[in-house]
């Protein structure tokens, strides 16, 4: 029973990814005649529609006399996939609708990879909530064809619906299409269970939340019982399905499934179940001491294990999941002995290799450089850390090698190198448009933001800076380079240290002068970052006066801080990059107490209506970072050890815990 369901399950994924398209479409209201003016000023908005959709960041709202359009793509969108997907629509409207005065089409297409929503109406519907009507488009095929047990599936079902609920109204995570959630997880009798929901970003996040529950609510009373479907709305949509349908789960980890003595079970007591319980009482005690006795021999077994040894114990998830040792050989046949044609940046501690794996997979190989004792702290460090972290904007460490005198640490590649090769390159900084460095900035402090209060652990950077930003194939940031990275307890807020690690002109005042580090040396570093995205300037350009942030300041106070905004965007919104200059000069103010969370930065990021206070000055605008290092250069020579960076060279004093 169990393969002919496998055989069933494999042939429903096939028959989706060939069908490959969902569609949510009606017509609704009066017709309007034949050579009315509402068809003529419909087609002239239809005339740019995809465009504009494009160039506002994916959502777009318009007018003409009595004719109102409005159309957005799924989160994360292609552009081409987007434009396609909003001229199909387009095209279905004018041949279904042609004389319909209101009609909405919630196009999604699985082989193109993209969701999209166009409607038009007679009458405004920006920023009202409207629940109807309804498309709806369920799956053929019911659940029943894999399984009988509907009362193991529902509360899975359920939970997923609760978290991506969760998801999707938190308005804080995105900036132009911020209701947005995807989840993707395992349930007990099914492998993978995809689901996404999305509102249009012209409502409230409760107006939202009401839309999806309607959403789910829909599906529930007229669907339950069927193997997927999708139910849109005018302001919202929600799909799930057995695959991942869009290409929307790349970067989005699957949640195990449930533990099945959480999961409910039949009410009853046979005889079988009654001897099962009998033999669980004798059983279980002794399986316990045995776990115990064998935990406190591992225990005996690490203390007598040196300090520096990195076992494969040591690299495991909280989660469970394991993290890989590679063999030496394995990574050598995978760089081609590391070829220089494979080697693709240098870093402090040694080369960073492309390579691929005989799966295929395209990976990325730091070899630290032999003999290194701060680079194997480094390395270290890096492998304790990013093995419990997971988060879509920090680089995905796959596993390590150490063998001899090889310390290798191995990579998700992430094909655009980093974000230092664009922004500071004069033909390549052409291609960050502003909705690209928008979603950079927004996607960096995302990722900072789980570093300091969503991940189990509290982490402070202590080395953001453009070269540790690394950009995918769809220029999404990841976050590297955790080398530096310090550990703290969830209570604890701050800590100071003898020896600076970073690089000059990224590290706060603060941090610079006496050693004091915590979450707002981060938001400083991030400060400097974005006003690198504005202006198209490496900080390095003004250490001769007294940096960046101080020379953005001077302008701010003069009234002036439009003419530092980068000159390719020109023609770019200039009060929302005028907004960002605000929210950077905020994170590299020189008081330590009025900078920023990270929380607060990326609420700013992803809303104009809320009040920002006026930063006060810069750090660093008296003293240039120069004259700092200078000074504690004397310090150093007096015995205490410190070291500062002007280019990628940091080393530190690592303690992870």
């Amino acid at each position: 029973m169990k393969n002919s369901a496998t055989i069933f399950l494999s042939f429903y994924l096939l028959l989706q990814t060939l069908n490959g398209v969902k569609a949510g479409f009606l017509c609704v209201g009066n017709s309007f005649l034949a050579n009315s003016s509402y068809r003529e000023n419909r087609d002239s908005l239809f005339s740019s529609l995809a465009s504009n959709v494009i160039s506002n960041g994916g959502f777009y709202n318009a007018s003409l006399d009595s004719v109102h359009a409005l159309a957005f793509c799924r989160r994360d969108y292609e552009r081409q996939p987007c434009i396609n997907c909003v001229e199909k629509a387009i095209r279905l409207i004018k041949t279904s609708c042609s004389d319909r005065v209101e009609s909405f089409d919630w196009d999604n297409d699985d082989a193109d990879r993209v969701s999209c929503f166009v409607r038009t109406t007679n009458h405004s519907t920006f920023q009202k909530l409207e629940l109807g009507p309804a498309t709806n488009d369920p799956s053929p095929i019911g659940i029943d064809s894999f399984t009988n047990n509907m009362t193991l599936f529902r509360p899975e079902w359920e939970t997923m619906v609760n978290r991506t609920l969760e998801a999707a109204t938190v308005a804080t995570n995105a900036s132009v299409l911020k209701y947005y959630g995807v989840v993707y997880a395992e349930f007990v009798e099914f492998p993978n269970v995809y689901m996404m929901m999305q509102c249009t970003p012209d409502i409230t996040s409760g107006e939202c939340r009401s839309c999806l529950e309607e959403c789910v609510k829909y599906y529930r009373d007229i669907n339950w019982g069927k193997l997927g479907g999708m139910v849109g709305r005018p302001n919202c949509v929600f799909r799930w399905d057995l695959y991942a349908f869009y290409g929307a789960f790349a970067n989005v980890t699957r949640v195990p499934a449930p533990p099945r003595a959480l999961i409910p079970q039949a009410r009853g007591i046979s005889v079988t179940s009654l001897k099962g319980r009998i033999i669980a009482i004798v059983v279980v005690p002794t399986v316990i001491n045995l776990i115990v006795l064998i935990g406190l021999i591992r225990a005996y077994g690490r203390i007598r294990k040196s300090k520096n040894e990195i076992s494969e114990q040591d690299a495991c998830h909280s989660d469970g999941q394991h993290m890989l040792r590679f063999d030496l050989s394995m990574i050598l046949i995978a760089t081609g002995d590391f070829s220089p044609e494979n080697k693709i940046g240098q870093g402090g501690f040694g080369s960073v290799y492309k390579g691929m794996l005989p799966s295929g997979q395209e990976i990325a190989v730091k070899r630290l450089t032999r003999g290194s004792g701060q680079g194997y702290t480094e390395f270290r460090n890096e492998v304790l850390l990013l093995t419990r972290l997971q988060h879509k904007n920090l680089v995905k460490l796959l596993g390590f090698c150490s063998e001899g005198d090889e310390d290798i640490l191995v990579y998700e590649h992430v094909p655009n190198s980093s974000l230092d090769h664009f922004i500071f390159d004069d033909e390549k900084r052409l291609l960050l448009t502003w909705n690209v460095r928008y979603r950079i900035i927004e996607g960096v402090a995302r990722g900072l933001l789980y570093l300091h209060e969503d991940s189990q652990l509290r982490i402070i950077h202590r080395d953001l800076k453009a070269s540790n930003i690394l950009l995918d194939a769809d220029m999404n940031p990841k976050v590297s380079d955790f080398g530096m990275a310090r550990l703290f307890n969830m209570d604890q807020t701050r800590g100071v240290t003898r020896r600076r690690v970073g690089t000059l002109g990224y590290m706060a005042p603060e941090y610079v002068k006496s050693g004091r580090f915590s979450v707002k040396t981060d938001v400083y570093s991030f400060g400097v970052v974005l006003l690198e995205m504005i202006t198209g300037q490496t900080n390095k350009n003004y250490f001769a006066s007294l940096g960046l942030p101080a020379h953005a300041w001077n302008f701010w106070i003069a009234g002036e801080a439009a003419s530092i905004i980068d000159p390719v965007l020109s023609r770019s919104p200039t009060n929302e990059i005028l907004r960002f200059i605000h929210i950077g000069l905020l994170c590299v103010q020189d008081n330590v107490a009025k900078r920023p969370t990270m929380g607060l930065v990326i609420q700013w990021l992803g809303s104009d209506t809320i009040s920002i206070p006026l930063p006060t000055t810069a750090g660093f605008t008296t003293h240039p970072p120069t004259e700092l290092h200078r000074t504690d250069a004397m310090i150093q020579a007096k015995g205490e050890a410190g070291v500062l960076s002007l280019n990628k060279l940091s080393i530190s004093e690592l303690n992870p815990r």
